[in-house]
């Protein structure tokens, strides 16, 4: 039975560490020492390692390397990212990948130094792991000791959950028995960012509480940022973490990933494939996850690794052609932005969103870069008023877009007076460029979305109708937004009641097709939700008619329609069920997924059968 003995140390209120020794007579030997050179310095050794740690930094000799959890959102190997279980960063001292023969290089050179904010900015923002290995079993020099260590513990230390769950003992245990060998010592330095580690607590109490971080909320954080002094690229990167690690979020981002993995890996993306990421950019914002989940992996998966495209779009190439042609061409040709031009770069950013294409964000940045160095360079102040003007529509859309797209495809989404006067003014401007643009930039395309829900479409027409009442002066925008709240409460009531029905009627209920049955069931609901709170009196009706009606539609679906579907792939007779059953498609996809999970029957026989629809 192996021994350990653990040192903890805070540096500064800023950086704290625990350093362990542990395996054979760890509790026998001496291996540390305060540098009789500067008292801010500690190190520990053995035969032939070293490892110092000081008020700024930390220096290493010997065998050994580090490891933390990967963050998700950084630049992490493609290989890496393409296996599900490799979830954390591995580096050994004096190794690196030869790009030639595609073989690791070790080398006996591992002698070397880092800084504390080199370390929480390579590696794990909030903890980083390092260790050296004492035995004599390993190999008689450094390059040999490293391509060891490497092949007994390296696979272990990518996989592990015990990284980033902090268990220090179960690291220690796995590596001292997959090294195999006798007499093995282990020396484990654990080092945190105590700033860092208050920060992601933080804002992980907030987000996990609902998926939001409210205004006030928000202000909280930056507070204590700045308290901590920690720079927004850290903010950011924790933030993004805390929200991927949330349950709903992962799964539906890990599709995501492997999707594009798959794709990067072949070098080329197929039309089934494109639905299915359009689909979970749509399910996304139905669950409340980030785009910036999304547009981290898009950028990581890009970067470096441009997928094949053999033909660049029609819209892409407009794009390029107005901005290039205002911004990199002959400034003595007289050339501006007119309202045809508009109306194309706002149809082309609509069509770049809906395919996930960056290239007209890069032509954007690449144009405002031009713009600023023409200017530097003494070109007229005209060109900058040009490229505002752009600026400005494309700002509009944004903002319009965004709002528009919760509004339809999320539950629960308050919509206040302000916002509704920014989107009246915006459709507005829009409009002025063009009848009716505004209806085909935002409305029509999500009208037409297969996903779009019943009361989502319910929210966008009352929008729609209510912004055409407001203009015409025949209605306040104060009774539009009680109208779009009205639809709001009854979405929820409806989305309560279809729980507790289907609850109840999985656990007690094997009937419910008379008017008996419903009448008991609807009874014995409505007493536990007003025991619940969740509602203040009688239950509607229709409501509940409507609920079980959704609920027998979907046991149809479930036991008679999917079997048959699967067997004879039959997509039209999918289609057909959910076009005119006016179910949920998110929550289908559900019930699909389960029942596939549940047979054990291929998941691409699923995707075949979706048809990739968006």
């Amino acid at each position: 039975m192996y021994k350990d003995i653990l040192l903890h140390v805070s540096l500064d209120n800023r950086v704290e560490y625990y350093a362990v020794a542990a395996g054979v007579d760890a509790h026998k030997r001496y291996f540390f020492n305060v540098d009789q050179s500067s008292e801010a310095e500690l190190r520990f050794f053995s035969a032939s390692n070293e490892f110092v740690i000081g008020q700024h930094g930390i220096r290493h000799r010997g065998n050994g390397g580090s490891f933390c959890e990967y963050m998700f959102g950084v630049d992490q190997p493609l290989t890496d990212m393409a296996k599900g279980d490799v979830i954390n960063r591995l580096v050994m001292y004096g190794t690196h990948y030869d790009l030639k023969s595609n073989t690791l290089k070790f080398s006996d050179r591992t002698d070397g130094s880092l800084t504390y904010e080199k370390i929480f900015f390579d590696g794990n923002a909030v903890a980083n792991y390092f260790f050296f290995i004492h035995t004599d079993h390993l190999g008689s020099s450094v390059k040999d000791q490293q391509e060891s260590i490497l092949r007994h513990i390296g696979k272990t230390l990518k996989r592990t959950v015990s990284i980033g769950n902090g268990d220090d003992n179960r690291i220690i245990t796995d590596i001292i028995a997959n090294l195999g060998v006798p007499g093995v010592q282990l020396f484990l330095f654990k080092l945190i960012n105590v700033n860092h580690e208050e920060y992601r607590q933080a804002f992980q109490n907030l987000y996990f509480r609902n998926k939001r971080i409210a205004d006030e909320e928000f202000v909280i954080l930056s507070e204590l940022a700045q308290r901590n002094n920690i720079d927004r690229y850290q903010q950011e990167r924790i933030r993004i973490d805390v929200m991927y690690k949330h349950p709903d979020n992962r799964r539906i981002v890990d599709e995501y990933r492997n999707i594009l993995c798959t794709c990067n890996l072949r070098g080329e993306i197929n039309r089934l494939e494109n639905a299915r990421l359009t689909r979970l950019k749509t399910l996304s914002v139905r669950n409340k996850i980030p785009g910036a989940l999304f547009y981290t992996l898009d950028e990581l998966l890009r970067k470096d690794r441009k997928l094949v495209e053999l033909e660049e779009s029609d819209y892409i190439s407009v794009t390029r052609q107005i901005l290039e042609g205002l911004f990199f061409g002959e400034r003595q040709i007289e050339s501006h932005v007119d309202r045809e031009d508009m109306l194309k770069l706002l149809h082309a950013k609509k069509l770049a969103a809906e395919h996930r294409n960056h290239t007209f964000e890069e032509i954007l940045l690449d144009a405002s870069k031009a713009c600023d160095e023409n200017i530097r360079d003494g070109a007229d102040i005209s060109l900058l008023e040009e490229f505002s003007y752009i600026i400005t529509y494309l700002d509009r859309y944004d903002s319009t877009s965004q709002v528009i797209n919760q509004l339809a495809f999320m539950e629960n989404i308050y919509i206040s007076e302000e916002m509704l006067r920014s989107i009246l003014g915006n459709k507005k401007e829009f409009d002025s460029l063009s009848p009716h643009l505004f209806s085909t930039l935002f409305i029509d395309g999500i009208l037409d979305n297969k996903y779009l829900g019943n009361y989502g479409r319910k929210k966008l027409i009352a929008l729609v109708k209510g912004l055409d009442e407001i203009e015409a002066g025949t209605m306040p925008s104060l009774a539009v937004l009680e109208q779009l709240k009205a639809i709001d409460r009854e979405e929820q009531l409806f989305l309560v009641l279809l729980h507790h029905v289907r609850e109840r009627i999985r656990n007690f209920y094997s009937k419910f097709s008379t008017k008996e049955d419903q009448n008991a069931l609807r009874s014995e609901v409505t007493e536990e939700l007003l025991g619940k709170k969740l509602i203040k009196g009688e239950i509607n009706s229709e409501l509940f008619s409507e609920t079980i009606l959704t609920i027998q539609k979907e046991a149809i679906y479930l036991h008679n329609l999917l079997p048959q579907i699967i067997a004879e792939k039959d997509i039209a007779l999918r289609e057909d069920f959910l076009d005119n059953s006016g179910l949920d498609r998110f929550y289908v996809e559900e019930l699909e997924l389960e029942y596939f999970e549940l047979n054990e029957l291929p998941l691409e026989d699923l995707y075949q059968i979706r048809k990739g629809l968006n």
